[in-house]
């Protein structure tokens, strides 16, 4: 039995036996609950000032539309160059940025407009800093870990999603918004630091794209001829735009449905890392990549989202943002890695940068939406129309599924007939 445990561990961390994956992860622990903690706390200070759903969709726009007209330029960039150098310097930024937040909010000089440009920024720097980073994950750890290591770093992701939206709203309750944002700001010490200490002689960077006219586009073709590659950029595109809108409904959700202030808030937060902790280590330990896949985490978080949208009291909620939780982990990471594992090593910052845009660059145009549906039709319709898009992005993958599959069966009896001419 022990036996049959520690080989369960080792299959389920085995991207930890990586020292550099260990480094890093080291330092985006630390950092990841900053991040939680400031999330947390900006959605609760624009509410606080505002009392308006809809300008909480349009503060969180502000942050994400850098990342949808510069996101795939993001990507020809980190196809470019030394992707661990550029992003040391981008978060050197993202604690610059934090820092001002903070400093803002604790001597009460923070007003709307300044989160608004404030949160440009950071969304600017997004637009740079994560298709870098995410298509140095295999770089990092090779193909073999690649699935691996992208499931335990979303465990992690999800794990600080626990952490800090808790302890930000107790924060915010006993000391304010800004401590939330001066955390975050000395995070970035831990993983600037962790980046610095890892063995440059054990990555395997891919070659460098030579600069030069068209990347873009030619990687907007190359995904466009690729079905394996654009459909679930598609599904992510759908449901990062109305279904992956937490930032704007939970709060309204919190305050407004189930009337439980802003520790409610961390809590239901919480709750969803919880839930995407143990459905991380489960795709960690267990997960596949490809459509199909993808397709049945869909469904399953559009099942629990409506669960959460119907969920009468908090304590039902929590258990209902539990399993969202589970079941938004599994389709990330899913998508995430067959991307990774199914694009060309040439093209794979420009296919992570679009992930990236399908992912969050969609928000400036689903959180207004979500924002001004929610003020027109209530708390709960924020994760209703999330709902219904995720059971929507089911019936599209499995309609493409089965195009897929009668492709490659015309494709094979074209080539039985083939075979019979020439024999």
């Amino acid at each position: 039995m022990t036996e049959r445990i520690m080989g369960a561990g080792r299959i389920t961390f085995a991207a930890f036996a990586v020292p550099n994956y260990r480094r890093y992860m080291s330092g985006q622990a630390i950092s990841m609950i900053g991040t939680w903690m400031q999330m947390t706390a900006m959605s609760w200070l624009v509410l606080t000032l505002t009392h308006s759903a809809t300008t909480l969709g349009i503060i969180v726009a502000l942050q994400t539309f850098p990342v949808l007209v510069l996101g795939p330029y993001g990507g020809v960039i980190a196809d470019r160059v030394d992707k661990l150098r550029l992003m040391i310097v981008l978060q050197v930024a993202m604690g610059v940025q934090a820092l001002v937040l903070g400093v803002l909010t604790v001597t009460g000089l923070v007003e709307v407009w300044q989160i608004g440009i404030l949160a440009a920024l950071l969304g600017l720097n997004n637009a740079f800093e994560n298709p870098a980073r995410q298509s140095f994950m295999l770089e990092m750890v090779g193909s073999d870990n690649l699935r691996n290591a992208v499931s335990l770093n979303s465990v992690f992701v999800n794990a600080a999603r626990s952490v800090g939206p808790a302890v930000g709203g107790l924060l915010i309750a006993t000391v304010g918004t800004g401590v939330c944002f001066l955390f975050n700001a000395a995070s970035f010490v831990a993983v600037v630091s962790s980046l610095l200490r890892l063995d440059r002689s054990a990555l395997r960077p891919s070659p460098p794209a030579p600069r030069a006219r068209g990347q873009l586009r030619e990687g907007l073709r190359y995904v466009a001829r690729t079905p394996e590659l654009g459909i679930p950029l598609l599904m992510m595109a759908l449901a990062g735009m109305l279904a992956y809108e937490f930032q704007v409904s939970l709060p309204v959700m919190a305050k407004e449905a189930l009337e439980s202030g802003s520790a409610g808030f961390g809590f239901m937060t919480a709750s969803m890392g919880i839930g995407a902790v143990v459905g991380g280590l489960l795709v960690a330990a267990r997960g596949h990549t490809g459509l199909r896949p993808m397709t049945l985490a869909a469904g399953g978080l559009g099942v629990t989202m409506l669960f959460a949208a119907m969920a009468p009291t908090l304590v039902i909620e929590l258990i209902a943002l539990a399993l969202v939780g589970g079941t938004s982990i599994a389709f990330m990471s899913t998508g995430n890695a067959t991307l990774q594992l199914g694009a060309d090593p040439s093209m794979r910052g420009r296919v992570m940068a679009l992930w990236f845009v399908a992912f969050q660059g969609s928000t400036p145009i689903g959180a207004p939406i979500v924002g001004w549906a929610m003020a027109s039709l209530g708390a709960r319709a924020g994760l209703g129309i999330g709902a219904f898009t995720c059971i929507f992005v089911t019936l599209l993958g499995f309609l493409a599924l089965r195009r897929i599959m009668r492709a490659r069966a015309g494709v094979a009896d074209n080539l039985v007939v083939l075979h019979k001419r020439v024999a």
